[in-house]
């Protein structure tokens, strides 16, 4: 055993913000990353407990590496430097695994890890130009350490006054886009204080100017705040647009946004604030809630809520703006008193303002977003014209799906009229249970009505109302859709003609994606909103869209750009992906810079082009020709696995429905010299609603292979084969529940999975491994518990493990516990620890926000496997929340994965028959012996067996 070299450690690390949404909204061409690629952190020094204690050198031990030589500003290797306070050791002994803080993976992944983040893109209105972005890789464990308040389900930054842990860009680079398709040479934005954080780049409607948030970390300063800078875009000169240094932009809701092309209305931090309210020693008196009324009231595990009333004065003081007016010739109005404002939105003729805020009384049970909420409309120069709706406190919405609240909802601007407001109101009360005709009514009515004037029904619903795309006075088309049904339908209105009536134009189901007909693309207008592309053909009056479509086939999605006949519903097919070695799809409308509709002559669009080895690169081509001409050469970010051998596999699960996976092999693997691999299997459960649904294909064989920064491929770079993504359908037909049958599914679904690649000869059969995160750690876990002869250890981030502390539903399940008392409880690993003989690896952030799956899930769920003597592991990444952003926390799920892999894949030796099926059917029959009583109580006919979208599901 190698000896265990005690390391005493400081940080000098960094803090995190989040993009908002503008009226012209930015590009990203980046999508594919993961979110925590896109952060990177601020400068805060804090200590260790033991920072008093010597730093051992890292000069004695030749296994340390000082922590800088990782952390270069570029995120690539530096060379160390005399100020080096974290050390990273590379020693791989079980003791030193325990007691030292940080530690390095391989060198492998850890070239990986250092690729350096490309540039997000953003075009000008005018299409004329595009903004280069500019990022670093990963934050700092420093930032996420910043003190936050956790307050009415949202974390705020304090010293910032912002949410907490922002991203943000170190840069901004001007290119002009050229008449031939070229880009020219880069314009940086300049003077602003060198080392500054950018947030929230906005355009002005006309193109010419750029508004962005800017703050400077500056130790016992108020210069962390947030201020908000002006940049002309011809010059790339930049300027504060306060004069005073005393304005800082409040950004806990909604920032600022362009009322027209020289004015901005800024949420500001009121300049009367003074300090935060002080906690009180003794409290007032005892913390109560009530029910007298008898009121039924279930609510998801909601978190981070207000506690008491020193919760309610910090919120009110943190979230508290004061809106101002600001021109760009550094007049500053203010307009309205200081209050909780959330949103406020010009209209398209620039004369009004939608202004919602939050007030009083708040609620401990619910998060921010269902306290009462008023809407008003204002002038754009700060007059109040009338009320919309003062909607109560919800804290009874029900948790079935499709339900909402009571009132007026989905409050906005009609995007091609001046002033004309629009919304939608329930009539089932806002709970989905109550059968009702129409379900939803959708009103319009002009800001400023006359007197007596009342709004006007626009459509009648009978479904839950999903949005409207406007086009003109004669069309618009509005969307429905019912989740437990997975019906969806696409209307046709003529907003302007009563006497014309609306027809269904789409009525399908929502997991049927080869049926899918594509979705309209949209113009940019010169006010800032964005309506339904029309189409003209020469010496042809019709009236045609733009449909804009996955393509998805059983041979994998061929993207498509249709041109399609509103009238008769004819489709011209215009362009097609390339489907044999290519992977490409159209991004956005180029050619909307002139009001009325586009030629198809005229018609220019931004394709992004891509394949199983070449990067993502973006393309402007334009019609009649065809002409492509490519705008970015974005080099490959890791090439070193540039040759990585990628296929789209298809198998079929033993009740005959179609599964699909990606595998990915490592470069140059050859199975006659190398044979079967050590196997990862990653994936993530998904619920249907019926057999055909969950066998179509949702992906495709050609597309670049995008590797995050926790991502599963990293370990092609260790020679693993890679079973990305394989299908886990859950599928509930008809009336029954697809959670029934979970377990059931699930293992069904794994032993297809893992059949297929031992019979290709890739993996080796006692050699493969299954993990996931969050619902594909908690299916990790179940999979341990009922498919042991599958898989030789496990590796689960961020699961949920005890369904019995979600009880008001989880996931896409909206029934209670007491409505499925068998379900939640067959569907716990916790209640099946004592079943789980392989080694199990548990990974959870500390500071989980996630609704579903708080680090106490992993906490219990350790000790319960620890009681019946499993091999695990516990990893607690501290101020982590459900997703990982430090570069110390990320590199050392890098090690504890790599390292359990290692010991429990790579180097197992247990004795696994070769032929699945008879492994298979051994575990089966002793399943049965020993569960036919659960699977009685679960309804699943075969072996004990019972447990879906996106990662466990955040509430906000």
């Amino acid at each position: 055993m190698m000896r265990y070299n005690k390391v005493y450690h400081r940080l000098s690390l960094p803090s995190l913000s989040l993009l908002p949404p503008s009226r012209s909204p930015n590009l990203n061409l980046n999508a594919r990353f993961p979110s925590s690629s896109l952060r990177t952190p601020a400068h805060l020094k804090t200590h260790s407990r033991n920072a008093s204690k010597p730093a051992i050198g890292a000069s004695r031990f030749p296994h340390l590496v000082p922590v800088n030589s990782v952390f270069a500003e570029d995120g690539t290797a530096g060379n160390g430097s005399a100020n080096t306070s974290v050390t990273f050791t590379e020693e791989d002994d079980e003791n030193v695994a325990i007691g030292v803080k940080f530690r390095l993976p391989p060198p492998e992944i850890r070239d990986i890890f250092y690729a350096t983040s490309r540039p997000k893109l953003s075009f000008s209105p005018l299409r004329d130009k595009i903004l280069f972005l500019k990022r670093r890789s990963l934050r700092r464990l420093a930032e996420l350490a910043r003190p936050k308040e956790k307050l009415a389900g949202i974390r705020i930054d304090g010293k910032c006054n912002t949410r907490s842990r922002m991203s943000f860009y170190t840069g901004i680079g001007i290119h002009q886009l050229m008449p031939d398709g070229s880009l020219g040479p880069e314009k940086k934005v300049r003077g602003f204080p060198d080392g500054a954080k950018i947030n929230f780049v906005t355009w002005s409607n006309d193109g010419l100017h750029l508004a962005f948030s800017v703050r400077v970390e500056e130790e016992e300063s108020n210069s962390s705040k947030l201020r908000v800078w002006v940049a002309d875009v011809e010059t790339g000169t930049a300027r504060p647009l306060f004069q005073s240094p005393d304005v800082y932009l409040n950004a806990v809701f909604d920032n600022y946004v362009w009322v027209d092309n020289s004015t901005l209305l800024v949420c500001t931090i009121p300049l009367s604030r003074g300090d935060p309210p002080k906690k009180p020693l003794v409290p007032s008196g005892p913390k109560i809630q009530s029910n007298e009324q008898k009121n039924v009231i279930q609510l998801r595990t909601f978190q981070d809520l207000l506690k008491d009333e020193y919760d309610e004065d910090l919120f009110d003081y943190y979230a508290t703006s004061q809106l101002v007016l600001a021109s760009l010739d550094g007049t500053v109005k203010e307009i309205g008193t200081p209050a909780v404002y959330t949103s406020m939105v010009p209209s398209p003729d620039e004369k009004y303002l939608l202004i919602s805020s939050i007030h009083r009384p708040y609620s401990f049970i619910v998060p921010c977003g269902r306290f009462p909420k008023k809407v008003d409309v204002w002038t754009t120069d700060g007059k109040f014209v009338r009320e919309l709706c003062d909607l109560p406190l919800a804290e009874d919405i029900p948790i079935a799906f499709n339900s909402v609240r009571k009132g007026m909802r989905s409050i906005n601007w009609r995007a091609d009229k001046p002033s004309t407001i629009y919304w939608a109101e329930t009539q089932d009360g806002g709970d989905a249970k109550v059968e009702v005709s129409p379900r939803d009514i959708i009103y319009t009515q002009p800001a400023e009505p006359q007197e007596g004037e009342q709004p006007e029904i626009l459509h009648k619903l009978d479904l839950r109302y999903g949005g409207i795309s406007w086009c003109d006075d004669s069309l618009a088309l509005v969307y429905e859709s019912w989740y437990k049904t997975r019906r969806t339908r696409t209307w046709v209105i003529s907003p302007g003609s009563k006497d014309v009536s609306p027809r269904i134009l789409f009525d399908r189901s929502s997991e049927d994606v080869y049926s899918d007909p594509g979705s309209p693309m949209r113009r940019r207008t010169p006010a800032g909103t964005f309506v339904i592309a029309k189409l003209r053909k020469e010496n042809d009056e019709g009236a045609f869209l733009l449909l804009n479509g996955n393509g998805a086939t059983p041979e994998g999605n061929i993207p498509f750009l249709d041109l399609f006949d509103i009238n008769t519903g004819s489709k011209e097919r215009i362009w097609e992906s390339d489907k044999e070695k290519y992977y490409e799809r159209v991004v956005t409308l180029m050619s909307d810079q002139k009001e009325g509709d586009i030629c198809i002559n005229d018609l220019k669009v931004l394709t992004s082009k891509e394949s199983k080895t070449e990067n993502t690169q973006y393309y402007i081509q334009s019609w009649p020709d065809r002409k492509l001409c490519q705008i970015t050469d974005f080099p490959h970010p890791y090439p070193q696995l540039a040759s990585l051998q990628k296929e789209m596999i298809r198998y079929q699960r033993k009740d005959g429905v179609q599964l699909t996976a990606t595998l990915y092999l490592p470069p140059g693997y050859d199975p006659s010299k190398e044979g079967p691999l050590p196997c990862l299997v990653w994936s993530y459960p998904r619920e249907f609603k019926s057999k055909d649904a969950a066998g179509q294909v949702r992906r495709s064989p050609n597309k670049f292979a995008g590797i995050g920064p926790t991502s599963a491929l990293l370990w092609l770079a260790r020679r693993f084969a890679i079973l990305s993504g394989p299908t886990i359908p859950i599928i509930g037909e008809g009336d029954e529940e697809a959670n029934d049958r979970y377990v059931e599914q699930l293992v069904s679904s794994a032993e297809a999975a893992v059949e297929e690649v031992i019979q290709r000869g890739v993996a080796h059969p006692n050699k493969i491994a299954v993990g996931g995160h969050s619902y594909g750690a908690f299916m990790t876990a179940n999979l341990l518990a009922h498919a042991a002869h599958l898989f030789c250890c496990g590796i689960a981030r961020s699961g949920a493990y005890n369904r019995t502390l979600t009880p008001f539903g989880f996931q896409n399940e909206d029934r209670t516990l007491w409505e499925a008392t068998n379900t939640y409880v067959e569907m716990s690993p916790l209640m099946s620890a004592n079943k789980i003989k392989k080694p199990i690896l548990l990974i959870h952030g500390e500071e989980d926000n996630n609704p579903g799956t708080l680090a106490m899930q992993s906490n219990s769920f350790f000790h319960a496997l620890k009681h019946h003597g499993a091999l695990c592991r516990l990893v607690i990444l501290p101020f982590e929340g459900h997703g990982y952003a430090a570069r110390e926390s990320i590199m050392r799920v890098f090690w504890e994965t790599d390292r359990w892999l290692q010991k429990h894949c790579v180097s197992n030796t247990s004795e696994v028959t070769a032929d699945i099926d008879t492994s298979k059917d051994g575990a089966s029959n002793e399943i049965t012996k020993s569960e036919k009583k659960a699977v009685g109580a679960s309804g699943g006919g075969a072996a004990e067996l019972a447990d879906d979208f996106e990662s466990e599901r955040l509430h906000s």
